[in-house]
């Protein structure tokens, strides 16, 4: 595990630093400097084809193999292109990191990762929104804590991923309660390292998400651990990929293709809660039926709203939030987004899933 910052440290440095992503890591010598919008000036605004070509493969994550058994549990059919691999891959850096490497061509995560990839110099962009409306994640404290709020939050140490949705939903939480970023110490960590954090003491607090909380507690409660809830959503589920995927015609209509198969998925995991407990939750991530209910009970109805001016608002609330702590430069997130694949989304669900 990483020791913590020295109190006084630059918060940009130590945090990019540790992430593994910054643009020095990867070779890129000032990048991380540069306007991520210069690189977009190349990004093709070419309408999208309406057939894959034959041949046509993409790179995609499936974490922990979700979407695969999405498809297969929905019955939804081959997809019209070739999957060059399923990658296993679900944190943010690490998504940046595939992309840059050339290794992973389209991937599922939250709206903080594309503004993370473009403080670093990474030009990618937005291709499909879901719209989440309640918490997808809670607050776990260190067994034996004495924390019951996030007001209590403040002196303490606070787990912290500044390029995935965790860090921007505790920085939310944090100015909810009115508590500035120098009255807490934020441990820079990725979401894989957080309960091992937890477990040692490392941490008094980690952003967990929905899933993950029943087996924290299931271990940790009778020694003292709890868990905080809080209205602060993170709003955005949504798909992205690299501009040098999308500025191949067949690539990005490989992509365009993909996201009606990746809409019914969600949709229809949804409405199936109870096979979707059995086969995923029971038989992949050993959770009881009782935990995997829990979890399906707290689940978000899939939103694919035909037009994406809600969830730009929100990135750049977002982007702006980050920029006030220092953790990237001011933006406009607008350039983050690929209006070319605008509504597919939501023209391949049923009404009650657009609004």
């Amino acid at each position: 595990m990483p020791s913590l910052p020295a109190p006084g440290i630059d918060r940009r440095l130590f945090l990019t630093s540790l992430l593994g992503v910054t643009a020095a890591a990867a070779g890129l010598t000032g990048c991380a400097e540069s306007s991520a919008a210069d690189a977009a000036e190349g990004a093709s605004t070419a309408p999208l084809a309406k057939k894959v070509p034959a041949g046509t493969s993409l790179k995609i994550a499936s974490f922990q193999n979700t979407q695969q058994l999405q498809f297969k549990l929905a019955e939804l059919g081959e997809l019209p292109f070739k999957v060059g691999g399923w990658l296993n891959i679900g944190a943010g850096p690490d998504v940046i990191n595939a992309f840059r490497a050339g290794s992973l061509d389209l991937a599922n995560n939250a709206g903080i990762p594309p503004i993370q990839a473009h403080y670093q110099g990474f030009d990618a962009k937005i291709v499909a929104i879901n719209i989440t409306r309640k918490p997808n994640y809670l607050f776990a404290t260190k067994p034996g804590s004495d924390i019951r709020s996030v007001e209590d939050f403040k002196g303490r140490r606070l787990a912290f991923s500044q390029g995935q949705a965790q860090g921007v939903v505790l920085l939310r939480a944090l100015k909810k309660a009115g508590l500035a970023y120098d009255e807490v110490e934020l441990v820079p960590l990725t979401s894989n390292q957080f309960l091992t954090a937890l477990q040692s003491g490392q941490v008094d607090i980690a952003p967990l998400g929905n899933t993950q909380a029943p087996a924290y507690l299931a271990q940790y409660e009778s020694k003292g651990a709890r868990t905080i809830t809080t209205d602060v959503v993170d709003l955005l589920n949504l798909l992205w990929a690299p501009v040098s995927v999308l500025n191949d015609p067949a690539k990005a209509a490989a992509v365009a293709a993909y996201i009606p198969y990746w809409a019914k998925g969600q949709v229809w995991t949804y409405e199936n809660p109870d096979i979707w407990n059995e086969e995923f939750y029971v038989k992949t991530q050993n959770l009881t039926l009782a935990q995997a209910k829990s979890i399906s009970e707290l689940a978000n109805k899939p939103l694919f709203p035909p037009s994406w001016d809600e969830a730009i608002q929100w990135e750049q609330e977002t982007a702006d939030l980050l920029a006030e702590g220092g953790f990237v430069k001011k933006f406009d997130v607008g350039e983050l987004f690929d209006h070319r694949f605008e509504g597919i989304a939501a023209k391949s669900v049923p009404a009650e899933y657009r609004r």
